[in-house]
């Protein structure tokens, strides 16, 4: 009897997150009826026309749809790679670092970018990018001709990704650190002993340590291919880069809410939703079988 009135609390204690669970992520989903309907708000769910797979006909029959599927793998599949590599990188470097009090001062200033909003940074990014701003300024004083940073369609996704690896790249360091500690320190002695030098031993000990670790987070990546970050470019871009920066979330905003272009918004959405749901899947056995991962 005692041990079922602690579970009883325990269920007390997750209630609250169900009941959040429940109404802001799976009460919502009845909305994808929308993608099915010439949606009208004055009419609702039950008296809108119901027009089946037209919205995806003629999803796919425009000629934004390659773009923004597109724009939104590359820019995906750019951050995933960066985000895999420069925290390994960054890691590693780290942790040859003896200054133990200089290690935790570097650190803690890398990983603090990731608890600020994007609304913060951009706003920062903004600034440092404009025409009269800091780089430019530098640029101006050695010769150099200004630029419009954020008005070059060519250059608007290489910012977006440099500046999502900056502000994520500490925190994800966290996460090689931990995994360094589990490689026993004998590997490096008998490295040394045998007369592997500080490079030598980083490849052959470190770097086969952290494979486990380096496959799980690359497989895992996988299900954020079509998740480029909509809070970060609703931003920063304009209509000057929607050819190389609108992406999936950014384009079903502004057709869905400003053009009201229910229908067509939610098709898009519940396409992408779909494909995510299947990447996830996919990601998750192949985390499985390389690294031995499981939740279930």
């Amino acid at each position: 009897m005692r041990n079922q009135s602690f579970t009883k609390h325990y269920y007390i204690m997750l209630l609250p997150g169900f009941i959040w669970l429940l109404l802001i992520s799976i009460i919502p989903m009845f909305g994808i009826v929308i993608a099915f309907q010439d949606f009208n708000p004055g009419k609702g769910f039950f008296q809108s026309e119901w027009v089946g797979l037209d919205n995806f006909e003629y999803m796919f029959a425009l000629n934004d749809t390659p773009v923004i599927f597109f724009n939104t793998v590359f820019i995906a599949v750019m951050k995933m790679i960066g985000n895999l590599i420069v925290p390994l990188i960054f890691a590693i470097m780290l942790n040859e670092l003896r200054m133990l009090l200089v290690k935790r001062w570097i650190q803690t200033i890398v990983y603090l970018p990731h608890f600020l909003s994007w609304v913060i940074l951009s706003g920062i990014l903004l600034d440092v990018f404009s025409y009269t701003g800091p780089i430019n300024t530098v640029m101006t004083f050695i010769g150099l001709d200004p630029i419009l940073f954020f008005a070059r369609a060519d250059l608007f996704p290489f910012i977006i990704v440099a500046s999502d690896v900056w502000k994520e790249f500490g925190f994800n360091t966290i996460i090689y650190l931990a995994a360094l500690t589990s490689i026993n320190p004998s590997l490096y002695e008998a490295a040394a002993i045998d007369g592997a030098a500080r490079l030598r031993r980083m490849w052959h000990v470190t770097l086969p340590g952290l494979r486990t670790t380096i496959v799980l987070l690359a497989v895992l990546s996988l299900g954020n291919v079509l998740n480029a970050g909509f809070d970060q470019i609703f931003n920063l871009y304009n209509p000057l880069v929607y050819s190389t920066g609108d992406i999936i979330d950014t384009w079903v905003y502004r057709e869905g809410l400003l053009n009201m272009q229910y229908g067509l918004a939610t098709a898009v959405g519940l396409l992408k939703s779909v494909v995510s749901f299947i990447l996830i899947i996919v990601s998750y056995q192949l985390a499985s079988r390389f690294a031995n991962y499981r939740i279930f």
